[in-house]
This record gives structure tokens, sequence and C-alpha cells, in this order.
């Protein structure tokens, strides 16, 4: 028999997937910072890095359309572990890229096929395996999340869990570009790779699913289950039943949610992969020199985070729906990213001037992720918000081909035409409008909450 009294075991659930999304961001953001040392090391171009972020966010893409299905299918704990082995073993293989490229270079050659040069080959392969291990990240951390919280904390909790993000893209140009210039480009990523396997230990320790954990009491399982139960008054169940996307594909609500992130993750990506380069060549700041702004913009992030977490409630607790109380809040949300437009027209004056007005941007993002995210488990039930999610991510990935290669293209144009920094304009001009735009798409598709509770 449980006790009665209130634990509070599930929070501690939500500062496990904290650490998680934060090692999961550390390591995605290594390449981004000492992408102007390795652009002059291996003389690359624009276009060559934009191949190179490309890679890892089609594979990103299409990895996350199965992500989904395993997690759901293994279950959040060993989904969760297989996904964090996988993307740390990636991280580290960016430390020898460039043999790696040799072999993929020379399988190529046997193939008759035109050469890439061998160091984009190199950086290609290892962000595909860091590609397919972080793409379990966000449908584990939301299924957990569904799994331990009730849906007027979910936005709350995936707040908090995804300001690991911002944590982790504060740590890494604080530490990375110093790293960097002490022992070598190669211990940078070969340091922020083994980080990751830590988390196995605690991860192991303390999660397990709520029915089965010692760590909480009756009266905090009741509480967790209390909006899912069903007309007949029995709980709802995350059972094992395959749901097959094909099938999900079907609700406008898989599309309301599949545009948003089409129309929104490639803006995040963007900031976090270009930054550095932005500040190379607006300003001209190279290794430690950017690690001051870049620090101030990503802890600007994690306001927006928490308080895009909580802001639902306002509306929530004056009786709208959760959903209905969420799609206000990102309404307005997606008003902020707008002040991004002024970025370059008054970056003369400053550079800190568009360090705080991005960071207003991209801390709307994180308000924004951390509530269209929750709108999956508003709508499906439990078995079926992994593949959801991972539907989404895929979407979000592909988003994030089209605009880390738009961005290349401009770049490579403008630079070579003398006028690098319209390039920068053109991108912060569509950064700045994509959320209006998801917002309006998504409204029109789901206009009212209108949850699926049946998917036989």
């Amino acid at each position: 028999m449980r006790e009665t009294k209130m634990s509070n075991y599930r929070w501690t659930i939500c500062a496990l997937l904290f650490f998680a999304t934060t090692v999961n961001y550390l390591d995605r953001q290594v390449l981004s910072l000492l992408h102007p040392m390795l652009e002059k090391e291996f003389n690359w171009t624009n276009t060559d890095y934009a191949n190179i972020t490309s890679a890892f966010q089609l594979i990103y893409a299409i990895s996350m359309l199965f992500a989904g299905r395993v997690v759901d299918k293994l279950g959040t704990k060993w989904g969760y572990a297989i996904a964090l082995i996988i993307w740390s073993v990636g991280a580290a293989m960016h430390a020898i890229a460039l043999p790696i490229g040799h072999g993929v270079s020379t399988m190529l050659a046997w193939a008759g096929l035109s050469v890439i040069p061998v160091s984009v080959l190199g950086f290609i392969a290892a962000r595909a395996v860091l590609a397919l291990g972080e793409s379990g990240n966000f449908p584990a951390a939301i299924k957990a999340t569904a799994e331990y919280f009730p849906k007027k904390e979910r936005s709350f909790a995936t707040g908090i869990f995804n300001s690991g993000a911002n944590i982790g893209a504060v740590l890494a140009p604080l530490t990375v570009p110093w790293v960097a210039e002490k022992w070598g480009w190669e211990s940078a990523f070969l340091i922020v790779g083994g980080v990751g396997l830590l988390w196995l230990f605690f991860w192991f320790m303390f999660y397990d699913k709520p029915e089965k954990q010692k760590g909480i009491t009756q009266s905090e399982l009741d509480y967790i289950n209390s909006d899912q139960l069903l007309d007949d008054g029995i709980v709802e169940v995350d059972d094992t039943e395959k749901i097959h996307w094909v099938r999900l594909l079907g609700y406008k609500q898989t599309w309301a949610f599949v545009f948003g992130k089409f129309m929104t993750d490639g803006v995040w990506w963007f900031f976090l992969f270009w930054l550095p380069s932005y500040l190379k060549v607006q300003y001209g700041m190279v290794g430690t020199a950017i690690t001051l702004p870049l620090a101030v913009l990503y802890s600007m992030t994690m306001i927006g985070s928490i308080g895009g977490g909580w802001f639902p409630m306002y509306f929530i607790k004056k009786g709208f729906s959760p959903y209905d109380g969420r799609m206000k809040a990102m309404l307005i949300i997606a008003l902020f990213p707008l002040v991004v437009l002024a970025a370059q027209p008054l970056g003369h004056i400053s550079f800190w001037i568009p360090v705080f007005l991005i960071g207003i941007g991209t801390s709307a993002h994180q308000a924004w992720s951390a509530n269209i995210f929750t709108t999956v488990s508003d709508m499906f039930p439990k078995k079926a918000i992994g593949t959801v999610i991972g539907i989404g991510g895929m979407a979000g990935g592909i988003g994030g081909v089209v605009i880390s290669k738009l961005g290349g293209a401009l770049f490579d144009y403008y630079k070579g035409i003398g006028t690098p920094q319209t390039g920068y304009t053109i991108m912060f001009a569509i950064c700045a409008v994509a959320y209006l735009v998801a917002w309006i798409v998504m409204k029109m598709l789901v206009p009212k909450y209108n949850p699926i509770s049946d998917l036989s």
C-alpha cells in the first residue's frame, strides 16, 4: 500500500530530462563554435559548412520519424538510454573526422561518384551518427513528461526540461573555445561527447514508470492521473499497441504540429549553427571573443523557455482548455521574434544590439517550443505521443535543411559580390515572421480544442 502523503518525485524526472537536454544541445553546438577555426584549417566555403549542418538536419529529420516509434516500442527508459549512447559516440567521432572522411572518400571513389572534400565527408559522417542519436531526445522526454505530469503541468515541465537546451547553449561558448585553444579542437569533441555517458548512471537509478516507481506516493500517482480518466472511470494506460504513422497523418491535429515544427525548428537551428559565423563576418569576432555575447544571448532564452511553459497556465486558470490556453499564449509569443527585423538596421551601433534582439527571438522560440510540444499530449493518447512527436520532428528537420542550405547559398553569393551582410539581413527577416505564419496555419487547421481519444 502506497503512502497517502503527496510526494514530488515527478520533478526528479523533470531534472533528469533537463540534464539530458543540456547534454544534447552541448553536443550539437560544438561544431558551430569551432566553425571559424575549422573553416580556416580545412578551407571550407559557406556551402561546405551548410552541407555539413544540412546533413545533420536531414538525418535528424528522417530519424525523428522512426525515433518516436522506437521510443513507443522500447519504452521511455531504454529508448532514451540507447539514444544518448548513440549521440555521445557521434559527438566523439568528430575528433577523428579526417580519417573517417578518407575512408568514405575511398568508398565513393570505388563507386565512381564525384568526390566531396575529405574533411566535409568526415564531418558529415560524424554529424549523421550524432543526429541519429539526438533524434530520440525529445520523443523520449515528451513521453516521460506525459507519463509523470497531468496536462495542466506539462507545458511548465516541458519548459523546464527544454531550458536545458539553453543551458547547453550557454555552457558551450563558455567552455568549447577555451578547450579548443588550450588542447585542440579534437579535445573539445571528445570531452563533450563523454559527458553524456555520466547521465546514464542516474537515469537507470531514478527512472521507472510511475506505477512501478517506489518513490511516488499514492497521492502523487492519483494527481498525475487526475485528468486522464476515460468516460467509464478507467485511467488511460500507455499500452504498447502499434500506431501506424500513416494513420496519424489523417488527422488535422497532426498536420498542425507538423507545419508548426517545419516553420520554426529551422529558425532555432539557424541561429544555433550560424551565429558564430555571423559575429565573425559582421564584427570580426572569433575564438573566445564570442564567448560573452553568445553566453548572454542564450542565457536570455532560459527566460523564454520557463516563462513560456508557465504562460498558458494564466489562460487555463481563466477557464480555457489546455489547448486553447496554449494557442492564445503562442499567438503572443509569435509576435516577439519580429524584433529580429531590426537587428541588421541597428547593428552598426553596437554588436550588442543584434545580440539582444536575436536573444529576444531565440527566447521566444524556446517559449514557443515548450508549448508546441505540449499540444501533442493535449490532443493524442499516450501511446501515440512519441510517434506524433517524431513526425513533427522530421518536418522540423526538413525545415532546418531548407533554411541552412538557403543560408549557405545566400552567404556565398553575397560574399562573392562584396556585401556578405545582405545574406544575413534576408535570413533574419525569414526567421522573424516564421512563427506568426506557423500560428495562423495551425489555428486554421485546429481552431478549437479537439482531442483524439480513439485511434482504433
